[in-house]
């Protein structure tokens, strides 16, 4: 876990060379797993998923899992008229779950969360041009999550930004 006392410098990016390349070649896919191992050496996360929003029909579709047996890639979750939903996808607002409480009350798979024996959540929103994109979504088995840990997680949903515009670029 990243504290105050932990210099910047000495936190270790060991994929930063695969998050440069997947960027390059266009491959989202890479470049969130590239991202996702990245930030474990920082965050300790042990579920990182990233879902595409669908405005439209309020739901979210799963672009990556750092878990594909419990959290398959192209499943999908309808967010319409929930708190968490407006908090994230309309304020485009970070969602900040600390505990076996705030994950029972903000998502449906609540169960499945603590089967696993994750405790704290950090959701980033990703926007591009006022519109959010997705969410980035690191889960750790620490209750609690610090301002160090928070912003490498908002740092984290700008890298992985690209990889939300691949489709749109010629």
């Amino acid at each position: 876990m990243f504290d105050s006392s932990t210099s910047i410098a000495r936190i270790p990016l060991r994929n930063l060379d695969e998050v440069t390349r997947a960027c390059a070649n266009g491959d989202s896919h890479a470049l969130f797993s590239a991202i996702d191992g990245c930030l474990r050496e920082v965050l300790k996360q042990s579920l990182c998923t990233v879902n595409r929003y669908e405005a439209r029909d309020e739901r979210l579709t799963r672009l990556y899992s750092s878990d594909p047996s419990s959290y398959p890639v192209g499943n999908s979750k309808d967010k319409a008229g929930t708190a968490w939903g407006r908090h994230v996808l309309h304020e485009r607002r970070l969602f900040i779950g600390q505990g076996v409480d705030d994950i029972r009350q903000s998502f449906d798979d609540h169960t499945t969360i603590n089967a696993l024996g994750l405790r704290s959540v950090i959701n980033v929103p990703i926007v591009a041009r006022h519109a959010c994109l997705g969410t980035l979504n690191l889960l750790m088995r620490s209750e609690k999550v610090d301002s160090g840990m928070i912003q490498w997680a908002q740092l984290a949903g700008l890298l992985i930004t690209p990889g939300f515009l691949f489709d749109a670029l010629p």
